[in-house]
């Protein structure tokens, strides 16, 4: 019998069995271990940065800032580790954007870039199975090594919220506490294999990657952030210390508001008849504010109270993670879309 005379084998046995899940996790490890290795390997130094100085300002804290706003306090704990905090924040801020750049963006881009997803959907595992066997293991794991890290970061800023110099709502620790932080995290793998799938080289997709996850941060923390609920209103000057003030204006007698020329024109004849320029103290301001109240002016201040925390977090996390989901999807439709 030869080659020619040998009976076909059926169809159904000619078919690729599916490649199964845990064989397609054991690929997406084997590709990928060395970024996440990366990325492991990052965190873990960075945790140990904020244990060891972490210590070191929980003891500073609780030796000098009792009461907080005493001269020792300012000498031993701010003045010593202000600026390292500060640092610190805005170092962890760019974290979500550099795990999407560098453990997001080459996912796809660089498969796409090299020809190899070729040989990778002939191997019975399909495009649809190969893209969410990459992708979703990736994300979650981005996801639950970020949301272990804030536990540290809130640990790491304790003896800040304790002395009175960081509020809940604070710019630089609001995205790094809560929900948030994973939530950032995971829009930012999304963003970068979207652009990985979009551009198809490598390089260029992380770059793409930092400038649209800096344009949607700096767009949420200006201004989306402060819209999640109605803030409220009140003319009492002296709010807690935990509100986040989002504007204050000065109304006339007429209840019209008053413009920042005809505030300073006011102001300038109280320091002139009272001889009180002296330092920018909040008690300064208390005097102004109960100058103009006298004088027929009100002073209005809209503000989201710090009771209020928990619900933006949970509000910034579930429209990040929708954003998340549908930047996958959109990456999983394109690739199943594209032509080989």
């Amino acid at each position: 019998m030869t080659a020619l005379t040998m009976p076909g084998r059926p169809a159904h046995d000619a078919r690729l069995r599916p490649v199964p899940w845990r064989r397609m996790a054991w690929v997406t490890w084997r590709q990928h271990r060395a970024a996440l290795g990366g990325v492991a390997a990052f965190l873990s130094a960075f945790a140990v940065y904020l244990w060891l100085t972490g210590l070191q300002m929980h003891h500073a804290e609780a030796a000098y800032c009792h009461p907080a706003g005493s001269v020792g306090c300012a000498i031993n704990f701010t003045g010593r580790y202000g600026e390292t905090a500060i640092i610190v924040s805005i170092a962890l801020q760019a974290v979500p954007a550099l795990i999407g750049a560098f453990a997001g963006a080459p996912v796809l881009a660089r498969e796409l870039e090299t020809g190899t997803f070729r040989y990778a959907w002939t191997q019975g595992i399909g495009r649809l199975r190969w893209t969410v066997g990459k992708l979703v293991p990736l994300a979650v794991a981005v996801t639950a090594v970020a949301g272990a890290f804030t536990v540290l970061i809130a640990w790491y800023n304790q003896p800040w919220v304790a002395a009175g110099y960081v509020t809940p709502f604070s710019a630089r620790v609001f995205d790094l506490l809560g929900v948030a932080f994973a939530a950032w995290t995971l829009a930012a793998f999304a963003i970068g294999v979207l652009a990985g799938m979009l551009i198809r080289r490598a390089v260029p997709a992380i770059a793409a990657t930092l400038a649209a996850y800096a344009g949607l941060a700096f767009a949420t923390a200006l201004w989306l952030r402060e819209h999640y609920i109605t803030p409220l209103v009140t003319h009492n000057p002296n709010l807690p210390g935990s509100a986040w003030i989002i504007s204050h204006w000065y109304t006339g007698r007429n209840g019209k508001p008053l413009s920042q020329a005809a505030i300073s024109q006011i102001l300038q004849a109280y320091h002139h008849a009272t001889n009180k320029i002296g330092p920018n103290t909040f008690q300064t301001f208390l005097n102004a504010v109960g100058y103009l109240t006298q004088h027929g002016y009100t002073f209005w201040v809209s503000y989201q109270p710090g009771s209020r925390f928990w619900p933006f977090q949970w509000i910034e996390g579930g429209w990040l993670l929708a954003l998340s989901v549908l930047l996958i999807a959109a990456t999983v439709w394109l690739v199943r879309r594209r032509a080989a």
